[in-house]
């Protein structure tokens, strides 16, 4: 028997000063069963980063052709793919083929490293391709937070993440392997 996707409730408070991004968004998202509390994590902490209106979940791991979050025009025109671990160099070359801007949310410490070592070199002709690393330290850290219901504050400024859930703090330092051009 196939098991059932777990349904977070998250409220996520974004207070981004990078960008003048400030908005509060009710999230429903169903976690994989094959999904760890830390990928979710990632995942919401993803959906922070990149914060606006037309910006969605997707089905994610259950599907092989969706990235974990995008954000679709009015139009229909995918505007960006944000996809989370270590994809392959197949997968990011057909998603720089599909979205104006990819970004892929690397984690895994050492095993993201080497990943990253494997594929940096092929990856320079993509233009609307970004690659940020979350340190397995951070990843590790946000997984604690994990709860069926969340109320969420991410606060970003010059580029570093603070979330906090209820009285627990976790700062995060994002690092950038790769710019858009």
């Amino acid at each position: 028997m196939a098991q059932k996707a777990t349904i977070y409730k998250v409220e996520l408070s974004v207070s981004d000063m990078d960008r003048n991004y400030y908005e509060t968004h009710k999230l429903t998202v169903a976690k994989h069963p094959s999904e760890t509390d830390e990928r979710l994590m990632v995942r919401v902490l993803a959906f922070a980063m990149n914060a606006h209106e037309q910006l969605e979940m997707t089905r994610g791991l259950s599907t092989d052709d969706e990235p974990d979050i995008w954000q679709k025009s009015l139009g229909g025109e995918l505007e960006l793919w944000v996809a989370l671990g270590l994809p392959s160099e197949k997968v990011v070359r057909q998603s720089c083929g599909k979205a104006n801007e990819v970004i892929i949310y690397s984690y895994g410490g050492r095993t993201a490293d080497m990943w990253w070592e494997k594929i940096k070199n092929n990856t320079t002709r993509f233009d609307n391709l970004q690659v940020v690393n979350i340190s397995e330290e951070d990843t590790n850290a946000l997984g604690k937070l994990a709860s069926r219901a969340m109320k969420l504050q991410i606060n970003i400024q010059d580029r570093d993440v603070m979330v906090s859930v209820d009285k627990s703090i976790v700062y995060i330092t994002p690092v950038k392997l790769k710019n858009a051009v």
